[in-house]
């Protein structure tokens, strides 16, 4: 499906780390004690990869229930609220609108979920040729559907159940 929002992958930039942390101090505020963790994940979470310029935070919360009491905070740090968005059992929400910024995943402490995004990014970052694997076949399918969401997303989506594969076998 075609979009106004362009999909841009972008050479790894050091800001990336920085922006992170600015963005789960904040986190922390609105949450407070529910939040046990916060980690930086997604491709700006693995230094010398490839991205769109979009930072993926995951926060582990003592309870997935007790999150969407937290909406309007979040609402007023500029997210929109997002539900589960076709994940079971997370909490989706995205800051910046057509020009995003932020992504964060929340998910109840013991999912699944969690492992297997942290497992996928410390694979990438123990494994920079992996990386760059990956890292090219963003840089060339943004350039082949620069408006097309969707069929970016479908294109990585082999290399995606590669990598966590060779990355569980790994753990």
């Amino acid at each position: 499906m075609e979009s106004e929002r362009k999909v841009e992958v972008l050479p790894y930039s050091s800001t990336w780390p920085t922006e992170f942390q600015n963005e789960a101090g904040a986190l922390q505020k609105i949450f407070g004690s529910e939040l046990l963790e916060v980690h930086h994940i997604g491709s700006t979470a693995v230094v010398g990869l490839s991205a769109k310029p979009v930072i993926d935070l995951l926060l582990v919360v003592q309870s997935i229930s007790r999150v969407d009491e937290w909406n309007e905070a979040m609402r007023d740090i500029g997210y929109e609220a997002k539900g589960e968005n076709g994940i079971e059992g997370r909490r989706y929400f995205q800051k910046g609108s057509n020009a995003r910024s932020h992504h964060v995943h929340v998910f109840e402490k013991g999912s699944p979920a969690i492992t297997r995004h942290l497992l996928f990014r410390d694979f990438l970052r123990a494994h920079p040729a992996r990386a760059m694997e990956y890292g090219e076949l963003k840089t060339r399918l943004a350039g082949q559907y620069p408006y097309d969401i969707e069929k970016y997303i479908d294109g990585k989506s082999d290399i995606i159940r590669r990598i966590e594969s060779d990355a569980a076998q790994w753990s």
